[in-house]
């Protein structure tokens, strides 16, 4: 029951700041493009921007622990899958995020 209360919170606070990292990035996609901006003159200026990295690291983070506990809770309400294998399916699931999110937000920083 312990655990089910943490992955509870942690579904809950990830959304919280999935809410806030969405809302930015959708902001920001908004003045890039009123500003005229093109894609390179966006990577131009975030290059380098440890703020960005930082930004979208958080991002990345989140999406990393938010979308597998979604995840686990569809497999056991709709396929009825509990157990340790789904567990390592999920896991696998959670490394793939976090590598490839990691690789975006390092190729829009480097």
């Amino acid at each position: 029951m312990k655990g089910q209360a943490i992955l509870w919170i942690a579904q809950r606070a990830s959304a919280a700041v999935l809410a806030v990292c969405v809302a930015v990035h959708l902001a920001m996609i908004i003045y890039a493009v009123q500003g005229g901006l093109t894609a390179a003159e966006i990577l131009a200026r975030t290059r380098g921007n440890a703020g960005w990295l930082a930004f979208y690291s958080v991002f990345v983070l989140a999406v990393t622990i938010h979308a597998p506990i979604g995840l686990r809770s569809v497999f056991i309400e709709w396929l009825g899958w509990r157990g340790r294998s789904r567990d390592v399916v999920l896991a696998l699931f959670a490394a793939l995020l976090a590598w490839m999110g990691m690789r975006a937000a390092i190729g829009v920083f480097a």
